[in-house]
């Protein structure tokens, strides 16, 4: 009976989605509490839900430490967001239509990033919708091959103990990467990101992204020789789209935009530990930190004990030669974050100085203080933040930021702006996105126009209206004495 709580995750938003359309303005306070059955589960997990008459040998649930955690870190973010939704939507006008579609969001990302009405947000979730049918097609057929490949097995664990081919990885990629979006997989990131309410870019840059990753390991086994072949394209990707989303990030004129950029740059990092988990025995904990890896990496931080991990595997890797890129992208991705406290900050000089209410301020400073408690609290990560605090250690994961200090100081000094040609760069993705849509509308072969010569066919139809109105009342009569007959008869 336990197994059946897992079913209390889905369906508590739907709940609240019900209590929302009879309740309206009523149940707008009580909408966070959708988080809490995840939040039990993932703390006291219960037996899987075996499901046979939907798909033999398909389960629902899990109480390993890996989809514990990311459930975990999902409800709190989706928690968290919710109460600060409630306070800073309280006056717009289409608070309960956000409210519906994050309800409904389960469903899909597509919903929250057109709750407001605004060309760019259907320009934004009109590319999103494409690549998602795409991606879903893609993640559709690799999954298909995964099956056929283990036996018709369904199970996690059969696919992590099974080689994989060339072409399922490709599809596995592809789709589940157009989700998570690292580079070049990013493009619809960049429009939808900035374009959602800020709650919602929260839950879609904190959880949603993180599923594509998360689908990666489940799907793909970790020491596979397949998986090594591909690591060399894998991390020059990873490191080439954390130091390019860094870079437009950078170009950006808008913090929301930089924090997209800066959503691509650490999917760079996450497609990092996916090419050397080939070499490591587990690295699947390492997504317990997902949320931390937008943190430049200081000491004492959750980042910095990551990236501690990761040069560590970098070293004992094939690719110790490659350790001056994973600074430069530290380096980088300091100067995005810096980019946008500094954006946020020229923006609040406009605004009227007012304090943030209880509602806002206590969410965020939930989530921010977890990722300093985070390495303390997990054994895990406690022994490498502790070994990284050796002068030698501190010095590595100090010098890229104070060098992003001291650059970001010396562009302030100097009065530095963003050349109008970099802030105005122009969407390719965008360009398609519109030229299929074009092509979609036109039909594929020419429709010959029909020409009637109409005043012959009017005088057809007053011939015909004028022998029916002449007879219609005799022809109505006989029908109906013989309807009458036949039934009789029968």
């Amino acid at each position: 009976m336990n197994a059946w709580l897992w079913l209390l995750v889905p369906f508590a938003p739907l709940l609240g989605g019900v209590l929302l359309l009879c309740l309206r303005e009523r149940s707008l306070p009580w909408l966070w509490l959708a988080c809490v059955p995840a939040l039990l589960v993932a703390l006291q997990p219960p037996a899987a839900l075996e499901l046979p008459w939907l798909w033999e040998g398909v389960r629902w649930g899990g109480s390993d430490s890996l989809t514990r955690a990311w459930l975990g870190f999902s409800a709190l973010l989706w928690g968290c967001a919710a109460v600060f939704a409630n306070s800073s939507l309280t006056r717009d006008p289409r608070r309960l239509r956000f409210w519906a579609f994050w309800q409904l969001a389960l469903a899909g990302n597509l919903l929250l990033i057109i709750a407001t009405d605004a060309l760019s947000f259907y320009l934004a979730g009109r590319l999103y919708l494409l690549l998602a049918i795409c991606g879903e097609m893609l993640l559709l057929a690799g999954l298909l091959l995964r099956t056929h490949a283990t036996g018709q097995a369904f199970d996690f664990a059969s696919w992590q103990a099974h080689p994989i081919d060339h072409l399922t990885l490709a599809l596995l990629l592809l789709g589940l990467g157009l989700k998570a979006g690292f580079w070049p997989l990013h493009v619809w990131l960049p429009l939808a990101h900035p374009e959602a309410p800020a709650p919602a870019s929260a839950v879609l840059s904190g959880a949603m992204l993180k599923a594509g990753i998360l689908g990666i390991w489940r799907c793909v086994p970790e020491a596979d020789p397949t998986l090594a072949a591909w690591s060399t394209p894998l991390l020059a990707a990873g490191i080439f789209g954390a130091l390019y989303a860094g870079a437009l990030g950078l170009c950006a004129g808008k913090s929301k935009a930089v924090l997209a950029w800066s959503s691509v740059s650490q999917m760079g990092w996450m497609l990092m530990i996916l090419a050397l988990a080939w070499s490591l025995e587990q690295l699947t904990w390492l997504l317990l930190l997902l949320p931390a890896l937008a943190i430049m990496g200081a000491p004492l931080s959750s980042g910095a004990a990551v990236k501690y991990l990761l040069k560590d595997a970098w070293y004992d890797s094939a690719f110790a030669a490659w350790a001056p890129w994973l600074t430069l992208a530290s380096f980088a991705t300091a100067l995005l974050l810096l980019r946008a406290l500094w954006l946020i900050w020229r923006d609040q000089q406009h605004a009227p100085a007012q304090r943030p209410p209880f509602g806002q301020w206590l969410p965020w400073a939930a989530l921010s203080v977890a990722s300093l408690l985070l390495p303390w609290v997990w054994p895990a990560l406690r022994e490498p933040l502790l070994d990284g605090l050796y002068p030698g250690g501190l010095w590595a994961a100090l010098w890229p930021l104070l060098a992003a200090l001291a650059l970001t100081g010396w562009a302030l000094r100097r009065g530095w702006r963003v050349p109008l040609r970099l802030a105005r760069l122009p969407n390719p993705a965008l360009w398609a996105s519109l030229y299929v849509t074009r092509v979609l509308r036109q039909p594929p072969l020419p429709v010959p126009a029909m020409q009637l010569d109409r005043h012959r066919w009017r005088q057809r139809e007053r011939r015909w209206n004028r022998q029916w109105e002449r007879g219609a009342l005799t022809l109505s009569a006989w029908l109906l004495v013989a309807l009458l007959w036949l039934g009789w008869l029968w």
